[in-house]
């Protein structure tokens, strides 16, 4: 007989208690096999609880921006703007305020600020400390 053949006889034949060594392994790695699928599953449950989770807050983010976009259209609408601006007392420009490109030089001059010299002239009053009695008051 081989003597290869001969030992793993030997080792199969052999019996710790009645049960064989071959079963012995076979039972632990079943056992071993149970363990890592029920690992897997709880871990596969839990990836799909992630999920829901995900696309619930994805759908609540979707409601969201509807409508916050449905908002900004209401707060855009014109008729509402142009109340809002009756109210406050603004007008649209009117056209003797519009001017020509080549008349621009002409009007900046017209409105020509102060010089430096005259404001450097100017009595500088301490402007910190008046401020700062208004605020007490």
């Amino acid at each position: 007989m081989n003597p290869v053949l001969y030992q793993l006889k030997r080792v199969y034949d052999f019996k710790v208690r009645g049960v064989r060594c071959v079963d012995i392994v076979a039972i632990v790695c079943l056992a071993a096999l149970i363990f890592s699928v029920y690992i897997v599953k709880t871990a596969a449950a839990r990836e799909s609880a992630e999920i829901s989770s995900i696309e619930s807050e994805i759908r609540n983010n979707a409601e969201r921006v509807r409508l916050l976009r449905a908002e900004a259209t209401r707060l855009e609408q014109p008729a509402r703007l142009e109340a809002l601006a009756a109210q406050a007392g603004l007008a649209p420009v009117e056209v003797t305020k519009q001017t020509e490109l080549d008349a621009l030089p002409e009007l900046a001059a017209a409105h020509k600020p102060a010089e430096p010299a005259e404001a450097a002239a100017a009595p500088s009053a301490p402007t910190v400390p008046a401020v700062a009695e208004g605020q007490d008051q």
